[in-house]
């Protein structure tokens, strides 16, 4: 990974008064979200816990806090000049909805993978006030081509993260809770915040450190786009080789500078932690299923963060539900890295001996009970009696699979497991 060398700039800190002047910027056109209670995950942790609903915005997340509260301060000849910005979905969609609203012109730059559901979310936003110009394989590579164009036409970059407005802005989610949890009696203890540039955790950390210092705040990156860990170990932001894109919201190779000072000068309250895809996938599913929420990926983050650690019994915990663009024809995909990731979904090569009869054996002595055959497929078109299959099983319960591989080994059929992180599974899924 590549670090950078350059001269670090320098901003004033962003303190909880900067957070409530633009809290009160912003309250005409944005409403607060609710702060909702969550049963299952309060009984499933021992803690108290509650969901900030950010995927309740007009734009299905928090990002138009920020967008509003940066675009709102641009003089009269800077709203002439136009502004562009880069997003993987969620900013763009709240930059649209802020050149609507205030009738500024601008173009906003998307990566290719950006989900067509955001694409189209960002054109009903914008209107004829917005041009959607996709472009690059991920964000990095839509920034550049963003403020390349700033540079050239003079209009305004909008910043989806790495500004001091932008920061502030977000930081009004961490205002909001605080006042709802006051209304109830209740003290935040930890917060569970998604992280993907870092303008979010980075805003509310700022508001927590003067106004509730005691509270921890869990800052929750997936494993394949971890860049506010990886700036953190190397005391400064660093450019990842790769990144995972299935976090879209998420899925930044670089941290902002402005965010990273301002975490860097927190890490005492601060924690930091991974979490995989398929876990995600898991708490996406489960907040749909049980709570009837619809979090993209980067809003399951926090839940899924909180899942996997160990929170203080009876402590009041709020997880952040950062957003809730996702396309609907992702939740196949959803499912089986759910599957995968709970050791439910296996993929096989098996290779059938030149004998009759040798696929009822497989059905009638290999597999167990409960396990279903999801996919069969042989790999030599010409001979579908004979020869290799691929074949995906998905087991009643995880504790099957070591039965089922000791019946694999002592069978005269050769089965070959395909197991995640390998090129053949790449290739497969």
């Amino acid at each position: 990974m590549e670090s950078s060398t350059a001269t670090t700039p320098v901003f004033p800190p962003v303190r909880a008064a900067d957070i409530q002047a633009a809290q009160a910027r912003i309250s005409s056109v944005i409403a607060p979200t609710p702060l909702q209670y969550c049963p299952r995950l309060s009984e499933a942790t021992g803690a108290e816990v509650y969901l900030k609903r950010e995927d309740l915005q007009d734009v299905r997340s928090y990002k138009i806090r920020g967008a509003y509260n940066n675009v709102a301060q641009l003089s009269d000849s800077q709203r002439a000049a136009g502004i562009v910005a880069a997003s993987a979905g969620n900013h763009a969609q709240g930059v649209a909805y802020v050149c609507r609203t205030l009738g500024i012109e601008g173009r906003i730059y998307v990566p290719d993978q950006t989900p067509k559901q955001k694409l189209d979310r960002i054109r009903v936003h914008g209107g004829d006030k917005v041009e959607l110009v996709v472009t690059g394989r991920n964000f990095d590579e839509a920034s550049a081509a963003a403020k390349a164009d700033a540079d050239k036409t003079g209009a305004t970059v909008v910043e989806p993260f790495d500004a001091r407005d932008t920061v502030i802005g977000q930081g009004t989610v961490a205002a909001e809770i605080l006042a709802q949890l006051t209304s109830i009696g209740k003290s935040a203890g930890a917060i569970y915040v998604p992280v993907g540039g870092g303008g979010l955790i980075s805003g509310i950390t700022s508001y927590l450190a003067d106004m509730a210092p005691r509270c921890a705040v869990y800052g929750v990156e997936p494993a394949g786009a971890a860049s506010m860990t990886a700036a953190l170990e190397a005391d400064g932001p660093v450019t990842l080789d790769n990144v995972d894109p299935f976090v879209d919201g998420a899925a930044v190779k670089r941290i902002g500078e402005v965010p990273y000072r301002i975490i860097d000068a927190n890490r005492g309250r601060l924690h930091m932690m991974t979490v995989s895809e398929g876990a995600v996938c898991t708490e996406m599913l489960g907040l749909y299923q049980n709570e009837g929420i619809i979090a993209e990926p980067a809003g399951a983050l926090s839940v899924t963060g909180l899942v996997e650690c160990t929170p203080k019994p009876g402590q009041t915990v709020v997880c952040v539900v950062s957003g809730g663009n996702n396309d609907v024809l992702r939740y196949a995909e959803i499912m089986e890295r759910s599957l995968v990731h709970r050791g439910l979904k296996h993929y096989f090569l098996v290779n059938f001996p030149q004998e009759p009869g040798q696929l009822r054996m497989f059905l009638e002595k290999i597999l167990g009970p409960n396990d279903d055959i999801t996919l069969f497929e042989y790999l030599k078109r010409n001979n579908r009696e004979t020869g290799t299959a691929l074949v995906g099983l998905q087991l009643g319960t995880a504790a099957d699979l070591p039965g089922l591989l000791e019946r694999m080994n002592s069978s005269r059929i050769s089965c070959q497991q395909l197991k995640p992180g390998t090129p053949e599974y790449e290739f497969l899924t």
